[in-house]
């Protein structure tokens, strides 16, 4: 995580010289900064030497934080003509001049300006100020627990109405394709079908009536192909065999192939699209792959590759499991299977 930290008084800069020096000890990597001018600056803050809104706008889309130490104001006006959406604004946070209060002004959940601002109220001895109505009465926040574990989530809308049903005192359900570990908070119903609830899956399955599907990123895609097959035809075969199986594309981690498709350019163009790695494996090692029901094998593919299924095995090999999503699926020169890896929902950070 990144943060960048703004001051206007030296009493602030001196705050924000402390922040920057203990925040990366939580993994966060900071910079200090002081608009002022004719200050002097303490060791390790640098002068802003720029509009407010330059500095801003500079940092918004690239800091994952931006702390301001000031009057809310300031920090409002100054943010005001970059917020964008909850999915992708940072974590903006405001302490007051004299370290009393460091109040989650913006992406309090998804970006983490809740937990960030527990932190930086800690490290200077101040109150956080935290608005967001699940934290305030103790509520799971499905917003929350996606962006602490990664996962990526399908509606917005239905994020907000299971937050809207929690804090009016309702049960929503919970679905899980994978083991559970940890307490599941009481508010969430993991037996019934209330109208509103969420599935941890890579599937787009429909337990509830609203259901908001948190997506995690560990399936992998096999992919084979004839030499030189077209870039797009590639990846609208595999973004169809994808829809047939309400596979989400947003849980591919890696693509997988064999050494003889390293250089394939629609794969790499494939795994490009999608901003995942893009890993081959030798003839030997994808014949050492095992599967709990067997391969879809072909003579002619193991008379040109040496074995006589890549898709499958590929996939298998990558996710390090023996149990296919996708099984084979051939579409005019392309093959695509699926594997996922192992996982575990954890309910505890």
């Amino acid at each position: 995580m990144k943060a960048e930290i703004i001051s206007f008084t030296d009493h602030g800069a001196m705050l924000a010289q402390k922040l920057a020096e203990e925040l990366p000890k939580h993994g966060i990597c900071c910079e200090a900064w002081l608009k002022k001018k004719d200050a002097v600056l303490p060791e390790g803050v640098r002068g802003a030497g720029m509009s407010l809104k330059e500095w801003t706008g500079e940092r918004f889309s690239s800091a994952d934080a931006l702390i301001f130490i000031g009057a809310a104001g300031i920090a409002v006006r100054s943010i005001a003509p970059f917020v964008q959406s909850k999915k992708t604004d940072p974590a903006v946070l405001v302490a007051d001049e004299q370290g009393k209060h460091v109040i989650s002004l913006l992406s309090g959940h998804i970006g983490g300006a809740n937990a960030l601002a527990r932190l930086a109220a800690e490290i200077l001895g101040a109150e956080p100020v935290i608005t967001t109505a699940t934290d305030l009465q103790g509520k799971f926040a499905v917003d929350a627990f996606a962006a602490g574990r990664g996962l990526y989530m399908d509606s917005m809308a239905y994020a907000r109405e299971i937050a809207a049903a929690l804090v009016a005192g309702k049960r929503v359900g919970m679905r899980s394709a994978w083991p559970v570990f940890g307490p599941v908070p009481e508010e969430l119903d993991r037996e019934g079908t209330p109208f509103v609830g969420f599935a941890v899956d890579v599937r787009a399955i429909q337990p509830f009536a609203h259901t908001l599907h948190l997506v995690p990123g560990i399936t992998v895609l096999g992919v084979g192909c004839r030499k030189n097959t077209d870039a797009l035809h590639l990846k609208d075969t595999v973004l169809q065999v994808l829809r047939e199986w309400q596979v989400y594309p947003e849980s591919i981690c890696r693509i997988a192939s064999i050494d003889l498709k390293e250089k394939e350019q629609g794969i790499a163009a494939l795994a490009d699209f999608l901003n995942v790695p893009f890993t081959t494996y030798s003839s030997e090692e994808l014949e050492q792959v095992e599967s709990e029901n067997g391969f879809t094998e072909s003579d002619f593919v193991r008379s040109v590759a040496g074995v006589g299924n890549v898709c499958e095995r590929a996939a298998l090999k990558g996710a390090g499991t023996k149990r296919l999503l996708i099984p084979k699926t051939a579409r005019e020169g392309v093959t695509v299977a699926a594997a996922v890896m192992d996982y575990t929902v954890c309910m505890e950070e």
